[in-house]
């Protein structure tokens, strides 16, 4: 009788355990992705607190989240201290370029990085991947596991947030392609996973997509597809990170790429064959908060196709979304019928395959 007790007790603690894992608050809160303060974690942080809850699946590490003093081991110490308050493992993600977009820098003890236009212009295989083992070993060092990078954006001198900061490895696709091929293979050596971007193609753009509404339908052509074409044909992609930018050539309505069923859906899940996760560039950039509510973002985007919302609160005069608020907006959203059940599904099982693969 009592080892039937037992394995009775045993049955349902851990029916008990799948419900909590699966049930509809722990799914909604693996699609959301936030920033946090300071540059330690304890059980009286705002961002532990999130986790335990499970209302975030993922963290996005910035610049002032890196203690200037004994940075790697200190990272590493936060990276740590996030992974132990979830109940399940945490996408720890930071934009690692290399270039200007390089959080991990040589004043904090770092190696050098160079821009992804400087590795472009070289071209050459054997430095392309030295410096993907370079990025993606620091990262490894630090407890990260997500690097959104590479850009596979063309590169266009005029384009202000891209082609003037060097983000971007070429003007020709296929070098773009093969550099990114690299960087991807270097990451997946050491288990760190990446993030195409930006979809469909922000490189031909003339405006920052931070500051307000950006339409490339004028400039874009359809070769900025080759990139994220090779690299899903050729199974080299985790994640793609979403554009906020309009292209009235792919979708003539006018909606911004991140809210848009036509280009992730239509183009970039049944015209491109990608089964991944689509994650959207940070949800406060002005192109998109400026434009449209929280509540309406999230139900657009979501809707679109996309997995993961990032909220990183980091853009000066984004409004600070909590993520409470992200949370019971997205939860209110299913319940009503203005989300299905089956994306809050699809994306969970998206999320729960990377996280458990290698």
């Amino acid at each position: 009788m009592k080892k039937i007790t037992l394995f009775v007790a045993f049955l349902f603690s851990a029916i008990f355990c799948f419900a909590q894992v699966d049930s509809l608050d722990i799914k909604i809160g693996q699609m959301i992705m936030v920033g946090m303060s300071g540059k330690s974690a304890n059980k009286n942080s705002a961002i532990i607190k999130d986790i335990k809850k499970g209302i975030v699946g993922g963290v996005l590490l910035f610049e002032y989240n890196i203690n200037p003093n004994n940075s790697q081991e200190n990272l590493l110490e936060l990276t740590n201290d996030l992974q132990k308050a979830a109940q399940i493992p945490l996408l720890i993600s930071i934009d690692q370029e290399g270039g200007q977009v390089n959080r991990l820098k040589m004043k904090y003890g770092f190696p050098s990085m160079p821009s992804a236009q400087v590795v472009g212009q070289k071209n050459d295989s054997v430095n392309t991947r030295q410096v993907g083992n370079t990025i993606a070993t620091s990262l490894s060092k630090c407890g990260i596991n997500l690097n959104f990078a590479p850009v596979v954006d063309i590169l266009n001198p005029n384009c202000p947030v891209l082609g003037k900061r060097n983000r971007c490895y070429s003007s020709d696709v296929k070098t773009i392609a093969q550099c990114a091929e690299i960087i991807i293979d270097e990451h997946k050596k050491l288990h760190i996973k990446t993030a195409l971007k930006h979809f469909p193609g922000h490189g031909s753009s003339t405006t920052d997509s931070h500051l307000g509404l950006v339409d490339v339908s004028k400039t874009w052509y359809v070769e900025e597809l080759f990139p994220y074409k090779y690299l899903i044909d050729n199974g080299n992609v985790d994640m793609i990170m979403t554009a906020h930018i309009i292209n009235k050539k792919l979708d003539k309505s006018g909606m911004p790429a991140t809210l848009s069923k036509k280009i992730i859906t239509d183009l970039l899940r049944k015209q491109l064959h990608y089964n991944g996760i689509v994650v959207s560039d940070d949800m406060q950039m002005h192109a998109i908060s400026k434009f449209y509510g929280l509540e309406q973002s999230l139900k657009l985007s979501i809707n679109a196709g996309v997995d993961i919302v990032i909220f990183g609160n980091n853009i000066e005069g984004a409004k600070d979304y909590t993520p409470e608020n992200i949370h019971a907006t997205l939860k209110k959203l299913v319940l009503e019928g203005e989300i299905p059940l089956s994306r809050i599904n699809e994306s969970y099982n998206r999320i729960m395959a990377l996280k458990k693969s290698r």
